[in-house]
Formats: structure tokens, C-alpha cells, sequence
């Protein structure tokens, strides 16, 4: 890497490396909807991609006046993970692009440590990151605060303003900027 280069490359997982998003939101959307909540995937995608399940969970709970509880979020990310094993892909082009990068470089996610893991073997893309998995679980608060990030930075030895963030997501940007990461 150049002097003008970032010191790690950071990733985030779903919708940046893995097409998960849509798989996850259409089984966020059927299971609520067991539990007399209705929310479109739309609506889903729209105010809950970025964050975590648990963040998803606790909102519509609190929105609707439903205990959602330990049991039911087990059950949502069981699901989520069944149907990955069908259904995941990578990112169009991001299997190449990886090969083609060079440094440092980790994955960021909001995901269950577990989920980013298989979501990453299952479409081949472990191999680029293993073992620089960090989760927002590994930290005391998710995104959109900057903790995972500058947990991920840390880990790396890297400085967060040598730190390049790859995100798609308002509360991923929202954390990055708060670490002081560039994107």
C-alpha cells in the first residue's frame, strides 16, 4: 500500500459482501407477521437494514406492545441461517475484487458472530477475512454507535483515521463517521 493507501480496509457484511438482506428481511417480515405484527419487507429494509435483529425486535415490541422474547429472536436467526444455506449469493463482482485487493483487511458487521461467519463460507468469501470477523456483539453497543469499528481498528493495529470503511447502510455510515473512519 501507498502512503495515500488506508492502513485496513473495513467491511461490512450483509449487503456489502453477501446478498443477505433480502433473504433476511423477507423472514423478518413472515415471522413477525406470526406474532401479529405486520411489517412489509419494504418497510423492514427501509428502517431496519444496518442494525441488528435484536435493535428490529425490541422497536416492534416496543411499537406494537408485544414481548418479543429470547426464544422468538433464536428463532428468527435460526430461520434467517436455514434459508441462507439455499439462498445466499455473494455480491455480484465482489469475489474478484477481493482477490484483487491488497492489505489489511477485516469485516465489521452488525450480524451475530455465527451468521457472518456461515453467510461468509457459504459463498466463498472466508478466505478473504478469516480470522477478522468482528460482530457489534463483541462490543457494548451496536451500530449505529461507532463501537464495532473502532473495536475492529484496534484489533487490526490500525488507526482509525487510516481505517477505509466499505458500508451501505445509514446506521454502518452513521458508525463509521463516528469513528473516524473515512468511506
Amino acid at each position: 500500500m501507498t502512503s495515500d493507501s488506508p492502513d485496513l480496509l473495513v467491511f461490512d457484511c450483509d449487503g456489502v459482501l453477501v446478498d443477505s438482506e433480502t433473504v433476511a428481511c423477507r423472514v423478518d417480515s413472515e415471522l413477525v407477521a406470526e406474532i401479529g405484527i405486520e411489517v412489509s419487507v419494504e418497510e423492514i429494509r427501509e428502517r431496519f437494514v444496518g442494525g441488528s435483529s435484536g435493535q428490529m425486535c425490541e422497536t416492534l415490541a416496543r411499537e406494537h406492545g408485544v414481548a418479543i422474547g429470547e426464544a422468538f429472536r433464536r428463532r428468527l436467526l435460526d430461520t434467517v441461517l436455514a434459508r441462507f444455506e439455499t439462498e445466499l449469493t455473494a455480491i455480484p463482482g465482489v469475489a474478484d475484487a477481493l482477490a484483487r485487493l491488497a492489505g489489511p483487511r477485516c469485516v465489521a458487521s452488525s450480524s451475530e458472530p455465527h451468521r457472518i461467519r456461515r453467510s461468509l463460507e457459504l459463498t466463498g468469501l472466508l478466505a478473504h477475512f478469516d480470522p477478522h470477523l468482528f460482530s457489534a456483539k463483541m462490543v457494548a453497543r451496536g451500530k449505529p454507535a461507532p463501537d464495532v469499528f473502532l473495536f475492529a481498528a484496534a484489533r487490526m493495529g490500525a488507526a482509525p483515521a487510516r481505517c477505509l470503511a466499505i458500508e451501505d447502510s445509514v446506521a454502518g455510515v452513521t458508525a463509521a463517521r463516528a469513528a473516524g473512519l473515512s468511506l
